[in-house]
C-alpha cells in the first residue's frame, strides 16, 4: 500500500470508507438447513472522526452501533471497505504492538463486569500502568491516587473491591482505569446508562471536563439524545447498519434533515410535554430489507423514487457546514450536494 500523502495534522484520526460487515447466519425458520445467508450489520458506512472532537454514535438497538465500535477498535475486520486510523488500516496498526491499545482506551457498558472482582481497585488501576510501563514501579501508588482523585474518588477506595462500590463509583473506577494508559482517544459504550439521573449528570460532567482538559478524542455510543446533545459536539445517527444523518449535534437535533432523525428527536421525552406517537410499522429484518430506502416502510414522506434505490449519504447545503443526510427528500430546506469523501462527524 502506498503511504498517505495527506498532511498528518489535517487528516482524520479515524476514517471509515464504504465499510460493510456481513455475518453469515441461518435464516430464521431453517432449523434443519445448514445453508446460511449474509446479515449486513454495517452497510456502506462512511465516517470521519477528527482529532480532539467529541462524537456521539446514536441509534436504536440493532442499528449497528456495537459493530461499528468493534470495527473502530480493530476487533472486527470489515467484510468490504476500509477502516483507517491516522491514514492506515486499523487492523495493521493494532497488529504492530501495544501503541494502539495504549492510545485508544475503552469504557465498557458493563463497567462492573469489565473489572476483575478478585482485584482491589488499586490493582485494577495499576494494571495498565505496569502493562504499558507508564511510570517506574515505585511511582505507581502515587499515580493510582492521582487517577482516583481525577475522577472524584477518595484515596481509601483503592483498598476496596468492585463489589463494595456503588454503580456510580464503579463507572468512575472504569474511567480512571481507562485514563491510566494516558490515551489520546476515549471510547465509551453507553457509559452512563442504567444510573440514576444525578449520578448520570456527575459522570457526564466528569467526561466533559476530562475531554477538554486532556484534549481527548471522545467517541460516545448511546441511544439517549439528551446525553448526546450535552456531551458531544457532533453526532452520527444510525439506522439498520447505515449512517443516515451526521453533523453538529445541536444543528441535527434542532432541525433534523432525515425523517428517522426527526422521529428520534420527537420520541425524546420533554418536561410537561406529551410523548408523540411512535414510528408506524416495525423495524424490518436486516435479512429482508424493503426495496430502495430501508426506512421507506416507516416514513411519512415516502415518494415513488424512495422505493427505487437506497439513498447515499449526501452533504447538505446551507449555513451549517459538515451536515449530511441519506434521504432523497430531506426535511431541511437545503439542497444536497455530491459527497466528496470529506465528510466528518
Amino acid at each position: 500500500m502506498m503511504p498517505s500523502t495527506e498532511d498528518p495534522d489535517t487528516r482524520p484520526l479515524f476514517e471509515l470508507i464504504e465499510v460493510e460487515k456481513l455475518y453469515m447466519v441461518r435464516r430464521p425458520g431453517s432449523m434443519f438447513s445448514t445453508a446460511k445467508v449474509g446479515l449486513p450489520a454495517l452497510d456502506g458506512v462512511r465516517l470521519k472522526i477528527r482529532k480532539g472532537s467529541s462524537v456521539a454514535i446514536v441509534g436504536e438497538s440493532g442499528s449497528g452501533k456495537s459493530t461499528l465500535l468493534r470495527v473502530l477498535l480493530g476487533l472486527t475486520r470489515p467484510t468490504e471497505g476500509r477502516a483507517l486510523y491516522q491514514g492506515r488500516p486499523i487492523a495493521e496498526v493494532r497488529a504492530e504492538g501495544r501503541d494502539f491499545a495504549r492510545q485508544v482506551a475503552m469504557i465498557y457498558q458493563d463497567a462492573r463486569g469489565s473489572l476483575n472482582p478478585r482485584m482491589t481497585i488499586a490493582a485494577l488501576i495499576a494494571e495498565p500502568l505496569h502493562h504499558f510501563a507508564i511510570c517506574p514501579p515505585a511511582e505507581v501508588p502515587a499515580r493510582v491516587r492521582s487517577l482516583l482523585a481525577r475522577v472524584g474518588l477518595p484515596a481509601e477506595v483503592a483498598s476496596r473491591y468492585p463489589a463494595a462500590l456503588s454503580g456510580g463509583q464503579v463507572r468512575r473506577v472504569a474511567i480512571a482505569r481507562a485514563l491510566a494508559s494516558e490515551p489520546t482517544v476515549l471510547v465509551a459504550d453507553e457509559a452512563v446508562s442504567g444510573l440514576d439521573v444525578s449520578t448520570q449528570a456527575q459522570l457526564l460532567n466528569l467526561l466533559r471536563r476530562l475531554q477538554r482538559e486532556m484534549a481527548l478524542t471522545l467517541v460516545f455510543i448511546t441511544h439517549d439524545l439528551g446525553v448526546a446533545s450535552y456531551l458531544c459536539d457532533d453526532i452520527a445517527i444510525m439506522y439498520l447498519g447505515r449512517i443516515v444523518e451526521t453533523g453538529p449535534t445541536n444543528a441535527v437535533l434542532n432541525a433534523p434533515a432525515h425523517p428517522y432523525a426527526r422521529a428520534l428527536r420527537r420520541a425524546a421525552p420533554e418536561f410537561f410535554e406529551p410523548i408523540t406517537a411512535p414510528l408506524p410499522g416495525e423495524i424490518p429484518s436486516p435479512l429482508d430489507l424493503p426495496p430502495g430506502c430501508r426506512f421507506s416502510g416507516r416514513c411519512d414522506r415516502v415518494e415513488p423514487d424512495c422505493h427505487l434505490s437506497d439513498p447515499a449519504l449526501l452533504r447538505l447545503g446551507g449555513p451549517t457546514p459538515n451536515r449530511a443526510a441519506a434521504c432523497f427528500h430531506p426535511l431541511a430546506d437545503t439542497p444536497t450536494v455530491p459527497h466528496k469523501r470529506d465528510l466528518h462527524a
